[in-house]
């Protein structure tokens, strides 16, 4: 990390929380910047999945059971 970096972070640190996260939240937008050929690769890869979903080479799952495999168990044991 550059000296400005590592002044900005020592700076950063120092705020409180909720201004923590609107400095993260700039940043975060500033590198999410459109990009036309990686929206056609996802769009393509979309279509790809589709098709192959109707051809029948993939089945769908419910979200209730994807979201019950991935579910950490919060009950007490």
């Amino acid at each position: 990390m550059t000296h400005a970096a590592d002044t900005l972070s020592a700076q950063v640190v120092q705020l409180p929380p909720e201004e923590r996260m609107q400095v993260v939240e700039r940043i975060l937008d500033s590198l999410d910047e459109p990009d036309a050929a990686l929206d056609a690769l996802w769009a393509k890869e979309a279509d790809d999945r589709l098709a192959a979903y109707r051809r029948g080479e993939v089945k769908a799952v419910a979200l209730s059971e994807v979201i019950a495999k991935y579910q950490v168990n919060t009950k007490p044991a």
